[in-house]
């Protein structure tokens, strides 16, 4: 078995799957592509005839509901979008729910919301929805709710939603049906020969990183930069990606048997899932300037950080809100739940963890971030 073959057998061996559709594939200008929605449910149904367990991560409903509305655009402004998603939302839905009745599967709507999972409690409940639709043998359609999202709270596009979602179900798989054939070394000039692709990546490398660019869909807001993202947030989640041409003949039941149909990301090193929801779904809500002793306990002794290395408080948070912190240089070298409010924190930063007490007159323990809630970013971002 040469190499590649060997390290396709990835797809082969997952049981558990995220495939993310994208309007590129769904739509054409914002005109549906009926028989692409069809292809989907037959292919996903039969992965679940295998025993494979399955989510779905869908666009699409906006540029159903502008179709709908009789707008030659998705919508100019973020209320036009969230009104799109409104009224796309549910035919988007309706249009799965008989493709797959058509194949004997039943299907469950679940849409996230960045903010939503920034909660640890949400995030977790989510969890147990999806896990538990699974186990009932339900395909959850998933998307995010932009009939609610802002550009505040929105994950940008659903490429980083799918990769939030394999870390919510633990799938081995991420597979990003798309409008190309995968990832070019070059980008493709209209007129020329095709590139080449990448065949299987093994760490994202400024290589990769230039390879990518950016969709020219109005109807979809990511492009291959978000799809190169969502492979590494993936990839630390202990799961390989595979992007691929979503117009493709059986290609997600080709892909799920190994053969080399578009570009392989390989997994990586796994953080365990609470440290992955840290690193990649919160956002901070403050953050603390750290001398260099702190520094060095965080980085590399993997100890938590105590008051006496706090040197500056920036921003207000509360217990249990995510915190970054900082060098001296302003460089996030980590990122951690903070035991205590902010205004607690500048009364006793930088002194010794006895004086808790007797500063605050209450204690919830001598570290302002406990290592067991706190993650690296370079082990964040390490391939």
């Amino acid at each position: 078995m040469s190499g590649s073959s060997a390290q396709r057998a990835v797809a082969r061996r997952a049981r558990r799957i995220v495939v993310k559709v994208g309007s590129g594939v769904l739509t054409r200008d914002g005109s549906l592509r009926r028989g692409i929605f069809d292809q989907v449910a037959r292919q996903i149904a039969a992965l679940c005839a295998e025993g494979r367990e399955v989510v779905l991560v869908t666009s699409g409903a906006i540029a159903i509901g502008s179709r709908t509305l009789g707008w030659p655009h998705p919508g100019r402004s973020i209320p036009e979008k969230q009104a799109a998603a409104a009224v796309g939302q549910i035919g988007l839905v309706e249009l799965y729910r008989k493709r797959f009745a058509k194949y004997g599967r039943r299907v469950a709507q679940v849409l996230l919301t960045r903010s939503g999972l920034q909660d640890r409690e949400r995030f977790l409940n989510a969890r147990h929805t999806l896990q538990t639709l699974l186990e009932l043998g339900v395909v959850p359609i998933v998307n995010e709710n932009d009939t609610v999202a802002t550009e505040e709270i929105r994950f940008g596009d659903n490429d980083n939603l799918s990769a939030t979602v394999v870390n919510l179900v633990g799938a081995e798989l991420l597979v990003i049906a798309t409008d190309v054939d995968g990832l070019y070394r070059e980008p493709p000039a209209p007129g020329r020969r095709k590139p080449p692709l990448f065949d299987v990546v093994e760490n994202i490398s400024p290589e990769v990183e230039s390879a990518a660019r950016g969709s020219s869909s109005s109807y979809g807001r990511g492009g291959m930069v978000t799809k190169i993202e969502a492979a590494r947030v993936a990839a630390r989640c202990g799961a390989s990606t595979i992007l691929c041409n979503g117009r493709t003949r059986d290609v997600l039941l080709r892909v799920a048997q190994g053969e080399p149909i578009g570009t392989l990301f390989l997994n990586g090193s796994r953080l365990a899932s609470r440290k992955h929801w840290l690193a990649f779904t919160t956002r901070t809500r403050g953050a603390l300037v750290l001398d260099a002793g702190a520094v060095r306990a965080l980085v590399e002794q993997g100890r938590s950080l105590l008051p006496a290395g706090v040197v500056e408080i920036r921003g207000k948070f509360g217990i249990g809100d995510p915190v970054a912190c900082l060098d001296a240089k302003g460089r996030e070298i980590a990122r951690g739940l903070a035991a205590y409010p902010s205004d607690a924190v500048a009364r006793i930063a930088g002194l010794p963890t006895r004086k808790i007490p007797q500063v605050l007159g209450y204690s919830n323990g001598g570290e302002i971030i406990h290592r067991d809630d706190l993650v690296l970013l370079e082990d964040r971002d390490r391939a």
